[in-house]
């Protein structure tokens, strides 16, 4: 079997300890962490259980160790979604980027040649977000930024965002998105719907808001990745195209490009249990947009590494380029940083 150089562009990591926000605010579910037992702690959201988690949500020689044992190379730590805190006083939703920010910076800094870092930013206030992003780049040395799907009120073709977009591609800091605050959550209570129906359509909704926005248009050079295949977004792309064409008055408001033209112009991370729907997604956007990734250290992504890209029919070239090289070049380093 091939040795394939490995970069999983889509892994979460937490801080060991986090203050306790909520107390210290005075509101909001903010989450800390509740060591119970060893090598486990419990999520506290606000005041209330949220899940348990082991140790290498946060110990990065345990994440090591499960790297080296799933022959992973890099990992791309972004923080958990529940920890964006969009919905907090924006000078409460800095404190907590900037805490989140130095923990991560400092893992990185632990391990430069085996992790790589994105920061999260209070992107309810887009003038802090300026300014934390910038320091995400220009002080930490993190890589990029991981945004959620939506912020609040804002899907991502929102004016007020446009300048982060913009400082973004002026950095050359890669974007990832990822679902968050799942639509029709309270729709949703059974099943663990939310993370199998809500996420793949917030995806989408993130994709179709940066198209019709005019984003992607008006920013040719930004690096964007979007989790979990794409989401629901390839296959839907037929219906998204044809609306574009029979309803232009609705949906070619703000950008009067066909949609499918920005196809191969972002990522996708390779999250999508399937390989027949890998292969209709490579023909969709391009063996050379598709990037490895598990959602490492959760159980709804990857458990076994590249399997799925491994285990297919794809050429060596291609698996090369999707198990390590696509992410390279989406978060524009070279392959020399990593021994």
């Amino acid at each position: 079997m091939t040795d394939y150089f490995k970069v999983d562009i889509h892994s979460h990591i937490l801080p060991e300890s986090i203050p306790d926000f909520h107390k210290e605010f005075g509101y909001g579910d903010f989450i800390r962490l509740e060591h119970h037992k060893p090598k486990y702690a419990n999520m506290i959201k606000g005041d209330k259980f949220f899940r348990e988690i082991y140790c290498n949500c946060w110990d990065p020689k345990v994440r090591l160790t499960e790297c080296d044992n799933s022959g992973v190379d890099v990992q791309v730590l972004s923080t958990v979604p529940v920890m964006f805190s969009y919905w907090a006083k924006p000078r409460d939703g800095m404190e907590v980027a900037q805490y989140l920010n130095d923990d991560i910076s400092q893992t990185v800094n632990s391990a430069p040649e085996r992790f790589v870092g994105l920061g999260t930013l209070p992107m309810q206030d887009p003038d802090l977000a300026l300014e934390e992003l910038d320091r995400c780049i220009n002080e930490l040395g993190l890589s990029g930024i991981e945004i959620g799907t939506h912020i609040n009120e804002w899907n991502l073709s929102d004016p007020t965002l446009f300048p982060v977009f913009k400082r973004a591609e002026e950095l050359g800091a890669a974007i990832f998105v990822h679902p968050w605050d799942m639509m029709g959550f309270d729709r949703m209570e059974k099943y663990w719907l939310p993370w199998l129906v809500g996420m793949p359509a917030e995806t989408s909704l993130a994709i179709c808001s940066m198209i019709f926005g005019g984003v992607f248009e008006r920013l040719p050079k930004l690096r964007v990745a979007f989790a979990h295949g794409g989401g629901s977004f390839p296959i839907t792309i037929g219906r998204i195209e044809h609306g574009f064409k029979v309803r232009p008055d609705l949906v070619a408001v703000d950008n009067d490009v066909n949609p499918r033209e920005y196809l191969g112009r972002f990522w996708f991370d390779s999250i999508l249990h399937d390989h027949k729907a890998l292969d209709f997604v490579t023909d969709l956007i391009g063996t050379d947009r598709i990037c490895l990734g598990t959602d490492y250290p959760f159980p709804l992504g990857e458990l076994e590494p590249g399997e799925l890209i491994e285990s297919s029919g794809f050429d060596e070239n291609d698996k090369i380029r999707m198990l390590g090289m696509n992410a390279l070049e989406w978060l524009n380093l070279p392959r020399s940083r990593f021994g």
